[in-house]
């Protein structure tokens, strides 16, 4: 059984998908971000930077932190979604979302929608990288299906949710054609469904 300690965030969402995906026993375990929770002493032994999620896997007492780690070890545990052969494709588009469209989007949620008016220079400079980062991944899903090719893989559950977060980013989801169609397929997923409402409150995914 696979335990995940968490909160309702667009990286805690990947696992919940995943895990949903590969049809894997797990619970969730709350970590209230807006209490701090996550610096306590407790977690840090299994998340020394205090970030969501980790997971704990009971079946070998095995913990992990970082959603990257998280996807490649339940990929690799279980099977599916991690080809073997398609690897160095799946791992360069999962690192461009660690790296990249998580972290500028992430910027873009602090000064575009928690704190706006605080910083001109910051929400400018965010939503700019941001409509980037759609033109960029509209440009990919024109000649591919999926981010790391024919197939969905661990790259596609990792950058989901932050893409379901397109309401936040006031850029326009429906004007990118590709990303659009893309959102679309994989909102259809039941497993996405499932996994996206993290916390069972029924929480649906955002239409673009």
């Amino acid at each position: 059984m696979i335990e995940l300690l968490t909160a309702n965030t667009p990286n805690g969402k990947k696992i919940s998908i995943m895990l949903e995906e590969i049809k894997y026993d797990y619970k969730v375990t709350k970590v209230n971000i807006n209490k701090d929770e996550q610096f306590s002493s407790e977690f840090k032994k299994i998340s020394p930077f205090s970030k969501i999620p980790v997971i704990i896997d009971h079946d070998n007492n095995e913990s992990l932190f970082e959603s990257g780690a998280i996807l490649m070890y339940l990929g690799e545990k279980s099977g599916k979604f991690y080809e073997k052969k398609n690897r160095n494709i799946i791992n360069q588009w999962l690192m461009g979302q660690m790296a990249y469209v998580g972290p500028m989007l992430g910027q873009h949620h602090q000064f575009h929608h928690y704190n706006p008016g605080k910083s001109q220079f910051g929400e400018q400079r965010y939503f700019k990288i941001s409509e980037r980062i759609y033109k960029e991944l509209d440009i990919r899903l024109s000649t591919s299906k999926f981010l790391a090719g024919r197939d969905y893989t661990i790259a596609d559950i990792a950058t989901f949710p932050w893409i379901a977060r397109h309401e936040w980013h006031d850029i326009g989801l429906k004007n990118y054609k590709n990303l659009t169609r893309w959102y679309l397929e994989i909102s259809k997923r039941e497993a996405v469904k499932k996994g996206y409402d993290l916390l069972k409150r029924g929480e649906t995914i955002p239409n673009p």
